[in-house]
């Protein structure tokens, strides 16, 4: 059997950093939001591995404490959208007529508006927040995951296994939720997968927007906003917490190539 490398990188990555944001939860080198004058704008060091920002925060302990806010949020984002998405994918595609076509002409106007402004509407009508977001983002993901499900559900209903379970007066939501779904697990996770990295960048542009995390608690697209300012003067401050961003995103796209083998 050909070794999926694709998955296994993609694994490694992405274990690595959800590694280091719980623990950044619980444990970080140095305070994440006091600030301290006198070690403001140090550059690497042996001391601060990723060099201090202008109030003095190490960069290093807010991207372990940052990663955490943004795995958060995306995985937050996702289940909101697998669940919803799951429910009214495979209830319009197993049943099909005036139903389906009203949700998927909703789902396909949702679709039609990018996620972002959308998002942008949210929050100015409702406020800012980690937890408006990750509602507003969630909301907006779900129609994504309901056509996804709902050509699962189309192509699995006309199977022979199926129509045996009709026969012998299986019921519907058994036969939806205990044969059809299970049989498209793979699917789901390359989409959730895919869903994730959007939801990542998603939570980092609300956040440099100044719409998302709010200060002074750290947010990868946070410090983003902040080190704008002073790109030239502490790079430092910018190059990492993009880096982090760049891997995290790297970390599930090959999880989703890898996965999209697996269907081949």
């Amino acid at each position: 059997m050909k070794r999926n490398y694709n998955l296994i990188i993609g694994l490694a990555i992405t274990a690595l950093f959800l590694v280091m944001a719980v623990v950044g939860q619980f444990w970080t080198p140095y305070n994440v939001t006091s600030m301290n004058s006198a070690a403001a704008k140090l550059a690497p060091s042996a001391a601060h591995l990723m060099g201090t920002d202008k109030f003095g925060r190490d960069v290093f302990s807010r991207i372990m404490n940052g990663s955490g806010t943004t795995f958060f949020v995306a995985v937050c984002v996702v289940m909101i959208g697998v669940f919803f998405g799951t429910v009214i994918g495979a209830l319009t595609g197993y049943f099909g007529g005036l139903f389906d076509n009203i949700v998927m002409r909703i789902n396909d106007i949702l679709l039609s508006f990018p996620s972002i402004l959308l998002a942008l509407i949210f929050i100015s009508l409702f406020g800012s927040g980690r937890y408006r977001v990750i509602l507003a983002l969630g909301v907006l993901f779900v129609p994504s995951f309901a056509r996804i499900v709902r050509s699962e559900v189309i192509r699995a209903k006309e199977l022979d296994y199926v129509k045996s379970a009709k026969i012998i007066g299986v019921s519907t939501p058994r036969i939806i939720f205990a044969h059809i779904l299970p049989n498209g697990w793979v699917s789901m996770l390359t989409t959730s997968a895919i869903g994730f990295n959007n939801a990542v960048l998603a939570e980092a542009s609300m956040s440099y927007l100044g719409l998302g995390v709010q200060p002074p608690e750290p947010s990868l697209g946070l410090m983003l906003s902040e080190s704008q300012a002073s790109l030239f003067n502490m790079p430092w401050c910018a190059v990492f917490p993009g880096l982090t961003i760049i891997m995290i995103i790297l970390g599930f796209s090959l999880i989703a190539e890898g996965l999209r083998k697996m269907q081949e």
